[in-house]
């Protein structure tokens, strides 16, 4: 006579480990692009005009404290957006582009090419363009590029020299600059069909920048109509 296997009683059946669902794998991190030359100079020149405008406030006489202080009100805003505030963030979809005045959000599939000529610019479906102000071009860095590119087509190993290699052509000429373009073009194409890079083009001015500029303008303006 058999006899009969139990039955576990409900809520006690042995319940498998959980396991994390695999999320696709997505080379695009966040990344941000800046200029580090750019803000080297912009701190150099805000220590200047903090100098300069220190001492003319604290001896000058008469009325030039108050042009000091005009002055560096106009001087620190267009110095910052100039130097230090100028950035390309990439990520989420998007490019989030810093300007010295602007600030222009850029969903991914809105972007139709990414160039460096003799400024780095980005084009928009739409036929709009906006300049990237923390990716310079600089022409020497290029063209030092292209010659140790040409120099490494000419080593050969059995003592054979080899034709020159194209400095138009991209793998010719590594600059940073068109590097990092390539890398932003690369992000675009490969992106643009995300849900999270669809959208609109967003620009927004940098009030920040703008209204201290403009009140130190009118300032000197002030002081000197009534000078």
């Amino acid at each position: 006579m058999t006899t009969p296997e139990p039955t576990p009683e409900p809520g006690h059946e042995p319940r498998r480990a959980s396991t994390p669902e695999q999320q696709p794998a997505d080379d695009f991190a966040d990344r941000s692009f800046r200029s580090p030359l750019g803000i080297a100079g912009g701190v150099f020149l805000l220590l200047v005009a903090a100098l300069f405008a220190g001492d003319a406030m604290i001896r000058g006489e008469g009325r030039a404290p108050w042009y000091a202080l005009a002055g560096l009100v106009l001087a620190v805003p267009l110095i910052v957006a100039f130097t230090i505030r100028p950035a390309v963030y990439a990520g989420h979809g998007r490019l989030r582009i810093r300007n010295p005045f602007r600030t222009i959000t850029l969903p991914l599939a809105q972007v139709a090419d990414i160039r460096a000529g003799y400024s780095s610019e980005v084009f928009t479906q739409d036929g709009a363009k906006y300049q990237l102000w923390a990716v310079p071009v600089s022409l020497r860095q290029r063209k030092k590029a292209a010659r140790k590119a040409v120099r490494a087509s000419q080593d050969d190993p059995h003592g054979h020299v080899s034709t020159a290699a194209d400095v138009r052509d991209r793998a010719s000429r590594i600059a940073p600059t068109d590097q990092t373009v390539a890398d932003l073009r690369e992000m675009a194409a490969q992106h643009a069909k995300d849900p999270d890079a669809q959208g609109e083009v967003r620009v927004r001015w940098a009030y920040e920048i703008v209204g201290p500029a403009v009140a130190g303008f009118l300032l000197l303006v002030i002081l000197a109509a009534t000078a």
